[in-house]
């Protein structure tokens, strides 16, 4: 009989682990309620309805930072969907988030935003070893050279700081084409392949 019990604790285990990975997602995709109204998967704000313009936008970004003691600073519509900058009290930027069109849903953007923020993301700051060893100037030089070798003919904008990494636009002479980020550590490049084309921007009036 012991060795029975031997034999099936291992799948008895594994049963086990995966209903509490089950669980886990449906608490994540059914979402949860905080006290501002429902949250959505990776922290994000339920939308409020289609978003057809900037200012929807930037509303519907602000719902978002404000639950976390922050405000909208740039806003960008590309053909793929909103994105947003999220700044601190301070004028610092603190994350970036997307708006989806459709529904007016906000959450974190995917890749750097996400993997990298050193106090927004996933990853805290004691995950990340050592300071910051990453300039703007050498992220600029990282971001042009990652460039040159894998979309010819663009190059970087000006270096915009975030936790733990930096976001530049991609410019094709003096026309926004996208976007990519550094990492203010390793020196590792994210290349923002979601946005699709870019259409417009603002920059908030306080910002």
């Amino acid at each position: 009989m012991t060795a029975l019990r031997g034999r099936w604790l291992p799948l008895a285990v594994l049963v086990a682990a995966a209903a509490a990975l089950i669980a886990s997602l449906v608490w994540v995709v059914g979402g949860v309620s905080g006290p501002s109204g429902p949250t959505t998967m990776m922290g994000g704000v339920a939308g409020e309805g289609p978003v057809r313009n900037m200012a929807d936008a930037d509303q519907a970004a602000g719902r978002f930072a404000g639950q976390r003691g922050l405000h909208v600073g740039e806003v960008m519509q590309f053909s793929n969907g909103y994105y947003a900058e999220l700044l601190a009290a301070d004028g610092s930027r603190a994350t970036e988030v997307l708006i989806d069109p459709g529904s007016g849903t906000v959450q974190l953007e995917s890749g750097p935003a996400m993997m990298w923020n050193t106090a927004y993301g996933m990853m805290s700051a004691r995950d990340q070893a050592g300071a910051a060893a990453i300039g703007p100037d050498q992220a600029v030089r990282i971001a042009d050279l990652w460039l040159r070798e894998h979309r010819t003919g663009l190059h970087a904008g000006e270096p915009d700081r975030f936790p733990g990494y930096y976001t530049l636009h991609t410019l094709d002479g003096d026309h926004i084409v996208g976007m990519l980020s550094v990492n203010a550590t390793t020196g590792a490049v994210w290349y923002h392949t979601w946005h699709g084309q870019f259409l417009q921007m603002q920059e908030h009036p306080d910002e």
